[in-house]
């Protein structure tokens, strides 16, 4: 089994993700594909990624964006088919160190929600900044 990188060719050496071990991967298309998060905040947190090198969502290609929604869309269905606990996801991106992105390539979190996964979840992604998430 090669690694991404070596399959489309990725000249980044130092990515975990241009470096990610195609046993790993779980759905692809030409532009993007998805993976369990290691270290996931609720059963089923995948992440999303172009297969190009790309640190930031904003220098994303029109067919990589699209790329990624579409296999968030799959992941979504299969996980609700999957798991009829599921009652909502969070969707989010760090897109800079400051905003808490520590790999350096683009890539989205879907994150299932359940009823009663956390005592209050109001204010969703805007708990980022933990006293700004109630309002």
């Amino acid at each position: 089994m090669g690694t991404i990188r070596d399959i489309w060719r990725v000249n980044l050496k130092d990515c975990i993700f241009c470096n990610l071990e195609q046993s790993r991967v779980e759905r692809e298309n030409n532009f993007a594909l998805s993976f369990k998060d290691l270290y996931p905040v609720t059963e089923g947190h995948s992440l999303f990624i172009p297969k190009r090198h790309v640190q930031s969502f904003f220098d994303l290609e029109k067919n990589e964006k699209e790329a990624i929604f579409e296999l968030l869309e799959i992941e979504r269905e299969a996980l609700m088919e999957k798991d009829n606990l599921i009652t909502g996801f969070n969707i989010g991106i760090n897109d800079g160190s400051d905003a808490g992105q520590t790999v350096m390539h683009c890539h989205v979190h879907l994150i299932p929600r359940r009823k009663g996964d956390m005592d209050d979840p109001r204010g969703g992604v805007r708990g980022v900044i933990p006293e700004k998430q109630s309002y």
